[in-house]
């Protein structure tokens, strides 16, 4: 026999995780779409052109590729920004700009495997495509911040910051051409530490440990917003680029203010700077203020040149991705998902053979009036039907035998409390069931 088994780095979702995963699901399209974002899907397989060379040499060696049967070499999307580039490039002449998308679906990276962390994982990323106003980057804190209270949190940071600044910065040092290695680098700040981010930086884009310390100076500018715009100019050395980045930042942050997101949960950080090539502008990470050590749930950022090798049109974006997996061991490292594996609430119990049309009847009617409802498929003793209703997280369970069906009435049994009420019923008059479990079950 074959040893059942998954493969490592990727997992198997049990109910009790799958139905809280499909419900965040649900609430991110429900966000995306109330921003005006519209659904698109893309093909899991990419030529491997397509995928190559667009992330970081990191993410190049993350990519699951091979050979087809046509002898094509092809990968499997390592994110879902990439291939929307190259779907842009292909199709904005019937989309037309700006273009605003949204896409929940799979990657697959071949990285170690940690905490929250899996080789196969869902992104849910929405993304503004043909536009550089400053309007699109406030929208993109604005739905990152509506998306993580619209699925509960309230306690959680949006990290800001522009690349712009230390692009800016790098040129006022001479350093223009080694800004790959010096953000990717900068990146792991948080990670390893200061001293081991200044020599890894000093190796990686051969600098000097003076150069490094400029750039870690202006990483651990701190303070609140106002404090931090104040020292910039200075840090970086009065740089054109970097003036202006700052200058973009200041309005992001000031619009996304005037656009609800409360100001403690905003932060700039001049550290951040994501480890992908092909940011530009500004980028996000966002990280729960109860689980920090989880990482970031919701990053991104503004990349005005990636479609740029696809189409000589100009197609600047601006875009996020929620983590949904790692979200979700948050949530489960936090107790915050719900205990249920299943997601009807209401419980019928079949127990009386000689009515079981009568059991079909009252469920149809429930489900027509919108509430959810599971008949248990064999008439087994009551017992064992309502120790599978409790196991399973049902809210309320229905009991009705031959007395119950006589008389137009069934019972209404809550789990949680053992409360128990009849409540007079017929399959032509449902409503005072239907009133009561929804009482109950919302």
């Amino acid at each position: 026999m074959i040893k059942p088994r998954t493969l490592s780095g990727f997992r198997d979702y049990l109910p009790s995780v799958m139905i809280p995963r499909e419900a965040l699901m649900q609430t991110a399209r429900e966000v995306f779409r109330s921003y005006g974002f519209a659904p698109i899907d893309t093909p899991t397989l990419e030529y491997l052109e397509v995928l190559s060379g667009k992330g970081s040499d990191e993410t190049d060696r993350q990519i699951y590729r091979f050979q087809d049967n046509g002898g094509r070499e092809v990968g499997m999307r390592f994110d879902l920004t990439v291939p929307l580039a190259r779907f842009a490039a292909q199709h904005i002449g019937v989309l037309g700009t700006p273009f605003k998308r949204y896409h929940i679906a799979p990657v697959w990276r071949g990285e170690r495997p940690q905490k929250g962390r899996y080789r196969e994982f869902v992104q849910c990323d929405f993304d503004t495509i043909g536009t550089e106003s400053v309007l699109a980057d406030i929208e993109a804190v604005a739905v990152i911040n509506g998306l993580l209270q619209a699925i509960g949190f309230d306690r959680f940071t949006i990290s800001i910051n522009n690349r712009a600044v230390l692009t800016g910065l790098l040129e006022h040092l001479g350093l223009a051409d080694k800004s790959v290695p010096v953000l990717r680098s900068l990146d792991k700040l948080a990670k390893i530490g200061r001293e081991k981010t200044a020599t890894e930086m000093c190796e990686a884009a051969e600098i000097d440990p003076s150069q490094a310390e400029a750039v870690l100076k202006l990483a651990e500018c701190d303070g609140d917003a106002e404090s931090i715009f104040s020292q910039l100019p200075e840090v970086t050395g009065g740089n054109e680029l970097a003036a202006s980045g700052i200058d973009r930042l200041q309005q992001i942050y000031q619009g996304a203010v005037a656009s609800g997101v409360p100001a403690n949960r905003l932060k700039v950080d001049v550290s951040i700077a994501r480890g992908l090539d092909y940011y530009t502008g500004v980028i996000f990470e966002t990280t729960l203020d109860d689980l920090p050590t989880i990482g970031s749930v919701c990053s991104g950022g503004r990349y005005d040149n990636l479609a740029g090798i696809y189409t000589k049109q100009h197609l600047p974006g601006i875009g996020a991705s929620l983590g949904l997996d790692r979200l979700l061991a948050a949530m489960e490292q936090l107790n915050l998902l719900p205990t249920a594996s299943t997601p009807a609430p209401v419980f019928v119990a079949y127990f009386d053979k000689d009515f079981r049309d009568d059991y079909l009847r009252l469920a149809a009617n429930l489900r027509t009036a919108g509430i959810k409802t599971e008949v248990y498929p064999d008439a087994k003793k009551l017992g064992a039907q309502l120790k599978y209703a409790d196991s399973h997280g049902f809210t309320a369970a229905i009991i009705a035998g031959g007395n119950e069906w006589n008389e137009s009435r069934v019972q209404v049994k809550t789990l949680a409390t053992q409360d128990k009420q009849d409540i007079a019923y017929s399959h032509e008059s449902p409503d005072d069931l239907v009133a009561a479990l929804n009482a109950i079950v919302n």
